[in-house]
């Protein structure tokens, strides 16, 4: 029994798997571009509805600038842009499948410069391109699939312990799949990012200041429950990155 259900679920990993436009990474991949972008869309919508706009105009109009610049240099005719200007105190950024990119106020206060702005707007728009969202939903699905097939193996044979099995199960693929799969998205997001922001006219040098302002702001703290690498790491990836670059 355990290992038909093994087998069966190999073939379907493999089966799933493709690799990335962009770095030629393998991952699995269970969600169709097209149903993801769907997703992004009724997702922009849901968040127009729920969020305030900001009318800062020089705001708005930097997020706008900046956004369109690097938009340009990605070349995705299928990709309908919007920059969005969030009223939100949290510091945050993100960009939904298809193109739909929103910035909060927040994040804005800490922005000294377009060349800044353009570290998160295309880091932001990096993990759109490398479809991270469809990916992380694929862990997901394939997670629970495997924590339901081992629900039912050890139902029947130690329905005792079912329960407990599971709860262990979601414990450790969480610690040991999900968030650190999340993690390297990150960091591919940000090389990627820097590709894209150099390529556009910015200065790459401007991710180093940015993410030091972010430690310094108090984003701080162990990486081992988080889903964004700790400072140091990202800040060393980073000037790696720019060696490399030179």
């Amino acid at each position: 029994m355990r290992k038909i259900v093994f087998i069966c679920c190999l073939g379907f990993f493999f089966y799933a798997c493709s690799s990335t436009d962009y770095t030629n990474r393998s991952r699995l991949m269970l969600l169709d571009e097209k149903e993801e972008k769907a997703l992004g869309e009724q997702s922009a919508k849901e968040i127009l509805k729920q969020s305030k706009l900001s009318f800062n105009k020089a705001q708005k109009e930097m997020v706008e600038r900046v956004g369109w610049k690097i938009a340009n240099v990605v070349k995705r005719e299928d990709f309908e842009w919007e920059f969005y200007l969030i009223e939100e105190e949290q510091k945050n950024a993100f960009c939904l499948p298809g193109g739909k990119v929103f910035v909060y106020t927040g994040l804005m206060g800490i922005i000294d410069s377009d060349d800044e702005l353009a570290v998160v707007i295309s880091h932001e728009i990096a993990h759109a391109l490398l479809r991270h969202g469809g990916e992380r939903m694929s862990m997901q699905t394939l997670t629970q699939l495997g924590g339901n097939i081992l629900g039912a193996i050890v139902g029947v044979q130690a329905p005792a312990y079912s329960s407990l099995i599971n709860q262990a199960y979601n414990l450790g693929s969480n610690v040991g799949v999900i968030l650190p799969f999340s993690r390297s998205h990150e960091l591919e997001a940000d090389k990627l990012g820097i590709l894209l922001l150099q390529k556009a006219g910015y200065n790459p040098q401007a991710a180093l200041s940015f993410w030091q302002k972010m430690s310094e702001d108090g984003n701080k703290g162990s990486d081992f429950f988080s889903t964004h690498p700790s400072d140091s790491k990202r800040i060393g990836a980073i000037q790696n990155l720019l060696k490399d670059n030179d």
